[in-house]
Formats: structure tokens, C-alpha cells, sequence
């Protein structure tokens, strides 16, 4: 396990850094980011990728159902010496009277289940002409498992792992002495996952509309985590349906609602 993962104060400036320098200028291509706007993170956790926002004076909410990630969050706002409005929730549940002019899905749609319903939530609580960006790492990527949170630091540098039948997964992590509630967590990762096609094809299932995308081979989060420069993946490899699963590490979109001027 990376020491990011337990000292969540670095995570947060390291994920505020990434969005600063590439998701807040990618959604900007659409939205110019503006203090009058009205922000939403879905899974926020600590709140890094709102801060950027927060700094250019707009308003952010974030909700999360992780009680402690929602507490650091308002620390780290408060630290900062900004605003932001954090909620302890589950967003399958919680009423939202506001309309969102920005709705941020980051690193969350592969932890979810239901995620057809997710989509309609956001598209729901998305202004007109706002706009809902996403963003996750696809299954077959190398860590696509999400194994870098492992305990044993062999097997949190170990690639496709998570690729094994979901059995022999589970037996493997724990004949190597993962503890249960990380063999559950990765074992729950498995079964959520998501590919660049499970998306695309939710967008046109429902009342969306895909505006843009981007595939990187090297994540723009790696930057802050490991000084890898960001690279996106080689055309002809996201081109091809399935296999770009492979060599992308995050991809990117930008979604609308069906109704909005594009």
C-alpha cells in the first residue's frame, strides 16, 4: 500500500494538483469555469478535485457516504481557507434541490453497481446546458483492480492480476495474507467494474449525449503520484473496441443531456 493511501492530506493536494492541471482545463474546453457556476462531485471523498474549483470562486458540493472522508474534507477546506459544502450521504437517497452546472463523476463509476442509475441522477441534477464528466480507470488496464491498495508491497506492484477468475483471485490474495476486508474490497472492485463500451453503451441507453473523450496510456494522476509525464494512448489502439481497455490507465468524457445546446 502506497503511503498516499493512509496519509489522505497528500492524496488530497496530489488529486487538487491533477485536476487543476488536467480535469478542471479539459471540462473548460465546454464550460468556462466561472465563479458564478454551481459544482457537484459525486464520491468526493476528501475533496481535492473540487478545490480548484472552490479557488475560482465557485459554489462546490461534494457527497460522499464515507462519514470520514466527509470530515476531512470541511478540515482540508478549512485549511485551505475556502468554502465548500459537504454532505455524508448516499446518492441513490439523498434530495438535491439544486441544478448543477458542472457534475464530476471521478474514479467512482467502477465502485458502483447500479450505474445506469447513477448516470440518471447526475442527468437529473445537471443544469440545461451543464455538463457531467467522467472519469475512470477501464477494467483490463494493469491496476485496473485497484490492487496498488494492497498490503503486500509485491502484490500492490503487481499488473492483471485482477484479471484472474474471480475464485482463484480471491484465493490468491488471501493465500498471500491480504487481510479480509481488502481481499472484500478488491473482490467487490472486480465485480463493479466498468469498460470504455459498458459506458458508451449507458450514454445511449439514456437520455445523454457523449460531447468528447480522451484516453491516456499514462494517467495524469501518475504526474503528481510518480513524475510520469502524462501520455495519451496511441490512436489506433483507441480506435479498436475492447483491446484500447488495455492501454488506457484513465479515460475521460464529457456528457450532456440529449436536450442541451451543444
Amino acid at each position: 500500500m502506497q503511503k498516499r493511501h493512509t496519509d489522505r492530506k497528500q492524496y488530497f493536494t496530489e488529486l487538487a494538483q491533477t485536476c487543476e492541471k488536467y480535469f478542471l482545463p479539459f471540462i473548460e474546453n465546454y464550460i468556462q469555469v466561472t465563479p458564478e457556476l454551481n459544482v457537484l462531485e459525486i464520491g468526493c471523498g476528501e475533496g481535492g478535485n473540487l478545490l480548484p474549483f472552490s479557488k475560482r470562486g465557485c459554489k462546490v458540493t461534494g457527497i460522499d457516504i464515507s462519514a470520514v472522508r466527509i470530515e476531512e474534507a470541511k478540515q482540508f477546506f478549512q485549511e485551505e481557507g475556502v468554502s465548500g459544502n459537504f454532505l455524508c450521504q448516499d446518492i441513490f437517497t439523498v434530495e438535491v434541490n439544486d441544478k448543477f452546472d458542472i457534475i464530476i463523476i471521478h474514479d467512482v463509476i467502477e465502485h458502483v453497481m447500479r450505474k445506469k442509475e447513477l448516470l440518471t441522477i447526475a442527468a437529473t441534477l445537471s443544469n440545461d446546458n451543464g455538463l457531467i464528466y467522467v472519469g475512470f480507470p477501464p477494467w483490463q488496464m494493469p491496476f485496473g483492480g485497484h490492487q496498488q491498495i494492497c498490503n503486500n508491497r509485491i502484490l500492490s506492484s503487481l499488473p492483471f492480476i485482477h484479471l484472474l477468475p474471480k475464485k482463484a483471485y480471491r484465493k490468491f490474495l488471501e493465500n498471500v495474507g491480504e487481510n479480509w476486508r481488502t481481499v472484500s474490497e478488491l473482490v467487490e472492485i472486480k465485480e463493479c467494474r466498468i469498460t470504455i463500451e459498458h459506458l458508451k453503451k449507458l450514454v445511449k441507453e439514456l437520455n445523454l449525449t457523449q460531447v468528447d473523450e480522451r484516453y491516456y496510456f499514462i494517467n495524469p494522476h501518475y504526474e503528481s503520484k510518480f513524475g510520469l509525464k502524462p501520455r495519451k494512448t496511441i490512436s489506433f489502439f483507441s480506435a479498436i473496441p475492447f483491446l484500447r481497455n488495455f492501454f488506457t490507465t484513465s479515460y475521460f468524457a464529457i456528457l450532456k443531456n440529449k436536450n442541451s445546446d451543444q
